[in-house]
């Protein structure tokens, strides 16, 4: 199912050492044990760049691992990202991690970010608590 709004065709990608440079040098950057998330805004569409060291796993197949889960999970939601490039760090923690550990993290990253836009598990109305006075409960009038 490769279509042009579900592929990662070259033009997605990060790919030269001076876009990584200049990424790494002024971007926006946030993380979480799995990875670092630096983001550099610009008016090109999304693209994505990996850095997975043997740091993170001496084995080429768990670097391979996080590269794919990454790569496909930034497929998904490709279109709905702000524009912009996007470098993901992998941490050594994330040789350990599940698939869905791996893509929820960066999922995470790009909402911390602000890359994302708000889902509607973020934008619903918050709760309202009861105050002492007005509630009918015995639980909430002993405090």
């Amino acid at each position: 199912m490769s279509t042009a709004t579900s592929a990662f065709p070259r033009q997605a990608r990060v790919r030269s050492g001076s876009d990584y440079r200049r990424v790494f040098e002024g971007a926006r950057r946030c993380s979480d044990p799995l990875f670092a998330l630096h983001w550099l805004q610009s008016e090109t569409p999304a693209r994505l760049g990996l850095a997975v060291s043997r740091k993170v796993d001496k084995r080429a197949v768990g670097r391979n691992r996080i590269k794919r889960q990454l790569r496909e999970q930034f497929r998904c939601v490709r279109m709905q990202l702000a524009a912009g490039d996007y470098v993901i760090v992998a941490r050594s923690a994330a040789a350990s991690a599940s698939a869905a550990e791996l893509r929820a993290s960066f999922q995470r990253l790009l909402s911390r970010a602000g890359a994302l836009p708000a889902s509607s598990a973020e934008v619903t109305m918050p709760r309202i608590l009861n105050s002492p006075s007005t509630s009918t409960t015995p639980e909430a009038n002993a405090g």
